[in-house]
């Protein structure tokens, strides 16, 4: 019987799970963002909202530094990157001081094609994908860029269905420029047949 046990071994021993759920912490709290399976992003969430929470106790007292300290400390016992630990206090604590708890999401996207495992994508609340925050930072996307791929061609047939043809031909022009020239294989020159006799 399974009664009072309350973790999934996701098939590792307890060092290598460890590892694997301080690495996956990591890399959500710098990316605010991760695709993993379904059991890890389940086994995740409450590793990072602890946390998070340890990185709410240090903010909540401005004038006692040592409670932020002691704080930093134990984060860093699970997270070693300061530089992640330095975003976690300075940018993701004070966004979630006012909230009890729930930082992060878990959105089903499917399943992987190899071998099949339900995959999930783990996010903190309030970082979800924003299409235009990529154009607002940079500029607009550079016309030298290469034109070759089966996406651009999908754009220029989108684009022209849409009506702007204008767009479509550009990217029309683009591809076939940047499409390699295919070249006609030879035929092998047969021999004549021996005459023996």
């Amino acid at each position: 019987m399974r009664h009072r046990v309350a973790h999934r071994k996701l098939g590792r021993v307890t060092e290598h799970r460890i590892a694997l759920l301080r690495n996956q912490a990591e890399a959500l709290l710098r990316h605010e963002r991760i695709e993993t399976t379904v059991q890890k992003a389940k086994e995740l969430r409450p590793f990072v909202e602890r946390i998070i929470t340890k990185a709410k106790r240090g903010l909540s007292d401005g004038e006692t530094s040592l409670r932020a300290l002691h704080a930093r400390r134990l984060v860093l016992e699970d997270i070693p990157d300061r530089e992640v630990v330095s975003k976690l206090f300075d940018e993701v604590a004070p966004r979630f001081a006012g909230r009890p708890g729930g930082y992060t999401r878990i959105l089903r996207l499917g399943f992987r094609r190899g071998d099949s495992a339900d995959v999930a994508q783990i996010e903190l609340v309030g970082s979800e994908y924003d299409p235009t925050a990529d154009r607002r930072e940079g500029e607009a996307e550079p016309a030298s860029a290469p034109a070759s791929g089966v996406g651009r061609r999908i754009r220029a047939a989108a684009d022209k269905l849409r009506g702007r043809k204008d767009v479509a031909a550009e990217g029309a022009a683009e591809v076939a420029e940047a499409a390699p020239k295919r070249r006609t294989p030879r035929k092998k020159a047969s021999k004549p047949p021996d005459d023996a006799g």
